[in-house]
């Protein structure tokens, strides 16, 4: 920037690796824009501590203060949404403050509502009652966040609540989605209370763009003892085109004996190669691969702790993906074009799980059985759906027209590049 005065930001997180990654992302896109980027995160396991308010509240002040001296003024303070004192600190020390909202647009769309028009939700004990908001279609009650159900955790629901209360100290609501994958959702907050899509927030190789090859890692599993990214990648190269099924449930879910077996023997049965991470069950209730299966898919299916998912679904040879609909993993499949499996189990997933399948229309829905177990049938069903025939074929038609469109929205002029140029203008003041 010459010899102006660098522009600082302080992006404020949580640790955990969905949280992290999105706001890191975004950090290294205003960075490229020349803006000096601090990020400031909790402490590893001690986000949802009670009393990270208090604590957070005095330690950003802290941060704030030392960063402000020697006339290095902060212009912007971006903060986590479940981090809702966050925008009282920024206010207190005069700062304007923004929101990365990291679900789809979609989700943010719904709570709004919830808070602000609670009319146009029925009783939420009836999970087959219908809500019917403008600009979505018809969800059924379990299709909502589930933060929102009486059975859901108080505490998430709150710190939404909290979030929505003081919207009026929030200046801009930064989104990570695009606008060509949730136009109309985007369109209609526009007349109220506007989110700006600034994403997809992904890895610049899945948009083809040059990695930074000294730029840190944002995995957090790829430890020595784990199947390295070379030797999966030496495995996917010897697969046919889009025959490989990736599974992946996440960082935090945790599958059930039931879930694993029903899985494992649909992979048995379909005969198709498979890759499947399933995380180290160390201090976690869980189902593991039974006695046989290995040696059984050895010639056709890789078992991994950790992969690196992104490159994974950048791989030609991955047809689909099962997946529990995390937003971060449905941008990266947005971003590579591969159609999903869809099997949400908590908060947004379930709603994503909709976006998935009845909106962007680049996936099946494969559901539990009234008595909440998976049948074996079931993922057969959605397997052979999402890999043969005419829907398959569309399916994957619609994913690579929005690998497209998620490609040119933060290219230069595109959609999303154009909204962080606007951002970033607005908080210097040009």
């Amino acid at each position: 920037m010459g010899s102006e005065v660098q522009v600082r930001v302080l992006m404020v997180t949580f640790s955990t690796h969905g949280h992290l990654n999105p706001t890191l992302r975004l950090a290294k896109r205003l960075v490229s824009k020349g803006l000096h980027v601090t990020v400031a995160t909790t402490e590893a396991e001690r986000a949802l501590i009670g009393s990270l308010q208090n604590v957070g509240s005095k330690n950003l002040s802290s941060i704030i203060n030392n960063l402000s001296n020697n006339d290095k003024k902060i212009s912007c303070i971006i903060a986590n949404p479940f981090m809702p004192w966050v925008p009282d600190v920024a206010a207190e020390h005069k700062i304007p403050c923004a929101v990365l909202w990291i679900q789809a647009c979609a989700a943010y769309y719904i709570y709004y509502h919830y808070f602000k028009h609670p009319q146009l939700f029925p009783s939420l004990e009836n999970p087959n009652e219908a809500v019917h908001l403008p600009a979505m279609p018809s969800l059924l009650v379990n299709e909502l966040p589930s933060f929102l159900l009486p059975s859901g955790p108080i505490h998430f629901k709150q710190l939404v609540s909290d979030l929505m209360r003081k919207l009026d100290k929030v200046k801009w609501v930064l989104g990570s989605s695009f606008y060509e994958l949730e136009e109309n959702v985007v369109a209609s907050m526009a007349t109220f209370t506007p989110i700006i899509p600034v994403g997809p927030l992904v890895s610049p190789f899945m948009l083809g763009k040059q990695e930074n090859a000294t730029a840190p890692s944002l995995d957090m599993w790829s430890t020595a003892e784990e199947c390295s990214c070379i030797e999966i990648h030496q495995w996917l190269n010897k697969k046919p085109p889009s025959s490989v099924i990736y599974i992946s449930f996440g960082s935090l879910l945790v599958l059930s004996q039931n879930q694993i077996d029903s899985i494992a023997a649909a992979l048995i049965n379909t005969k198709r190669p498979f890759l499947w991470v399933i995380r180290s069950q160390e201090n976690k209730e869980g189902g593991v691969l039974r006695a046989g299966f290995l040696e059984e898919t050895k010639d056709r299916g890789l078992v991994v702790k950790w992969c690196s998912q992104e490159k994974v679904l950048m791989h030609p040879a991955v047809s689909c993906f099962l997946t529990h609909c995390g937003w971060n993993s449905t941008l990266e499949t947005v971003a590579a074009g591969v159609p999903v499996i869809a099997y949400p189990e908590w908060t947004d997933q379930p709603t994503d799980a909709k976006l998935l399948v009845d909106v962007f229309k680049i996936g099946v829905r494969m559901r539990n059985e009234e008595d909440g177990t998976l049948s074996i049938q079931q993922v057969q069903r959605c397997i052979d759906e999402a890999t043969k025939g005419l829907n398959a074929t569309q399916m994957k038609k619609r994913a690579v027209a929005l690998k497209e469109a998620a490609k040119k929205a933060l290219e230069d002029g595109g959609s999303s590049d154009a909204n962080i140029n606007r951002f970033i203008n607005e908080i210097t003041g040009k």
